[in-house]
């Protein structure tokens, strides 16, 4: 009698011990993914009044600048629930920013053709602040990618899998940059 007294003790500190595991890898996933939210509504915030500035020496630059704005609004209005988003809402995401990030590489590109733009202290002040942004981005979706892996890995080993099933913890999707990103294009330096 003694000896299923302590495997039932044994049992339920286990159970407790792996339940509370799962719990602190889906809180780390949900908290990786308010880091990523965080950082991409910083970038979509500072964009206009990198717009704003380059509006006044680029006026017949409207093709670029209406690229960007668009491109800002397709991706802003993109909301995503971690806790049930499919494959394919993360791509779309992924694939917006993407698509964003290409308007402002050719928004740089472009302030290369305007001297007086390049030296104008608030345009540098915004393209360092966007630059650091897109540093935070990239950390971000690195340490959600991480806090993922932890989750599936968790989720799919022994006895964890049994008491996740369980208790009905879900598996989460990586946030990957689709095959065509501008991000996964080389650049070319040619002289």
């Amino acid at each position: 009698m003694n000896i299923l007294i302590i495997i039932i003790i044994l049992a339920g500190i286990i159970l407790a011990f792996v339940y509370n595991r799962l719990v602190k890898f889906q809180v780390r996933t949900e908290e990786a993914w308010a880091d990523i939210d965080v950082q991409l509504k910083r970038r979509y915030d500072l964009i206009p009044n990198l717009l704003e500035t380059v509006k006044g020496y680029a006026q017949h630059e409207r093709v670029t600048l209406q690229e960007v704005i668009d491109a800002r609004s397709k991706a802003s209005s993109m909301s995503v629930d971690i806790s049930s988003a499919s494959v394919e809402q993360m791509q779309a995401l992924a694939g917006a920013e993407s698509s964003l990030n290409g308007a402002l590489n050719k928004l740089f590109a472009l302030s290369e053709n305007y001297p007086d733009l390049k030296a104008n202290e608030n345009f540098l002040e915004l393209q360092r602040e966007l630059s650091d942004t897109e540093n935070k981005i990239q950390a971000a979706r690195r340490f959600f990618n991480a806090t993922v892996k932890d989750l599936k890995t968790a989720l799919q080993t022994f006895p964890t899998n049994m008491i996740a099933s369980l208790f009905g913890f879900k598996d989460r999707n990586f946030f990957e940059l689709p095959e065509n990103s501008v991000e996964r294009e080389v650049v070319k330096v040619s002289f």
